[in-house]
């Protein structure tokens, strides 16, 4: 840790600061929550334009330059205020849209009504990450009109479908992007009252296999026995991805490690909701599994469904397949051993088909240095603890675009979530607590990032 930059008066005028501006903070939570802005396109996109504006709107609100980017995507934010001469430049990064609230019925209350219940702030885009919008603008009014650091703020309106224009965003406004600082306000925390900065995420391949035996539908009775279906096929298929263990068995994989944190079993199956009598799978330590080494997860099948089937051999199935890789493989060679490893497990000779559906890098910090020794001081200045290393197993690929295009500057991923938000699932939710914190550290942050010498 490098010398303390800000003095514990400095730090509590701070805390205090944001402490007055909650609940001002919140409502303007609770207005975005309220936007059901899920991009998908079977979704209405007027809803992610209203939301785009509204954040926007916040950060014209706090003095900064605004405009709304659409480089052949969803509407994307981008603000810019100067600080002081010589001071760094810090960048932060959420977005505004959200996932499907699926099934209503699923929700205790409405998911675009946001609804307190026990110290959590329930609804859709509560926690992912319409909060880490918020705590940007927190740490913008906790210095109003004293900015110590630069700041540009990047929202994006596509992240939950892709981030497919990021590149293009990347591309045509990098200079208004550039910072000496990154900070990625959209993984999670280690639990309630334990920070953490997220330094590893695994990357991602999702491909769809298709199976064909036949060139029509058949009588089952009578060419059963002699005819493989299609549909039998795939199972095949889709079973040799994993040995006895559970573990990939897709040969040409890398796998990775984790950190060496207390996480057993018992808290797996708590956190997940694991059944009672049904086994982990795979081998090594739960964290190995879960962070640093490849899955592969049949997320959906085209089938006839039991409800109208027929007694008919089916000609044609198909899948899609998730798999995360460990963070240091490349997505296009992992591809291709999955389409090695599918076409050498296709039984009698079925026609098969290896289709690319989406891809993306994972991510793996090299986290020293004064910026990271100035964010895990501001995040013992919000929580009385210092931060964690960890890594996520889920997949952010546009912090590999991030890294990959302002190589020099420091990529601090940070998040609002913790174990229980269940973001993208019914009934997320935000730990308000944890949310002041969240606020209290990025402001803190913003401040030490300033006082640094020059």
């Amino acid at each position: 840790m490098t010398d303390d930059v800000l003095t514990p008066d400095q730090v509590e005028g701070l805390r205090a600061r944001v402490a007055g501006l909650m609940p001002a903070v919140r409502a303007d939570l609770e207005a975005l929550t309220r936007i059901p802005s899920v991009s998908l396109d079977a979704f209405d996109q007027a809803h992610v334009e209203a939301s785009a504006e509204a954040t926007a709107a916040l950060l014209r609100a706090e003095g900064l330059d605004v405009e709304v980017v659409r480089e052949g995507g969803r509407p994307a934010v981008i603000g810019h205020v100067a600080g002081p001469d010589g001071a760094p430049t810090v960048m932060l990064y959420a977005h505004h849209d959200v996932q499907p609230p699926g099934d209503e019925q699923d929700w205790q209350s409405p998911p675009f009504e946001p609804t307190e219940r026990d110290g959590r702030l329930y609804g859709r885009g509560a926690a992912d990450d319409k909060a880490g919008i918020m705590a940007h603008v927190a740490a913008l009014r906790a210095h109003r009109g004293a900015l110590p650091v630069g700041v540009t703020v990047f929202v994006e309106g596509e992240e939950e479908i892709g981030s497919d224009s990021l590149a293009t965003i990347l591309e045509r406004h990098g200079e208004k992007l550039r910072a000496d600082a990154i900070v990625l306000a959209d993984s999670t925390n280690w639990a309630i009252g334990e920070p953490a900065l997220t330094t590893t995420l695994r990357g991602l391949i999702r491909v769809v296999v298709t199976v064909t035996t036949l060139d029509h539908g058949i009588h089952s009775g009578m060419f059963g026995g002699a005819v493989p279906d299609a549909l039998t096929v795939l199972v095949r298929v889709l079973a040799s991805l994993h040995d006895d263990a559970g573990d990939v068995a897709v040969e040409g994989l890398r796998s990775g490690g984790a950190a060496d944190l207390d996480y057993d079993e018992a808290r797996l199956r708590e956190e997940s909701g694991l059944l009672d009598g049904v086994d982990t799978i795979g081998t090594g330590t739960v964290l190995e599994r879960i962070w640093g080494r490849p899955t592969a997860t049949v997320i959906g099948i085209d089938a006839p469904s039991v409800a109208r089937s027929s007694n008919t051999l089916v000609p044609t199935a198909r899948a899609k397949v998730s798999f995360r890789l460990a963070p240091d493989e490349d997505p296009m060679e992992a591809y291709a051993a999955v389409v090695r490893h599918v076409e050498r497990h296709t039984p009698w000779g079925a026609q098969v088909q290896v289709g690319l559906d989406d891809q993306g890098a994972g991510f793996a910090a090299d986290a020293e240095g004064p910026v990271y020794d100035q964010a895990r001081a501001a995040f013992a200045d919000a929580w009385g603890r210092g931060p964690v290393d960890i890594g996520v197993g889920g997949s952010i690929p546009f912090i590999a675009a991030f890294a990959q295009r302002f190589p020099e500057a420091a990529i601090l991923v940070t998040g609002v979530e913790d174990p229980d938000a269940r973001a993208h699932g019914a009934n997320e939710s935000l730990h308000l607590g944890e949310f002041e914190r969240v606020c209290v550290a990025e402001a803190v942050l913003l401040a030490r990032l300033g006082a640094m010498p020059r």
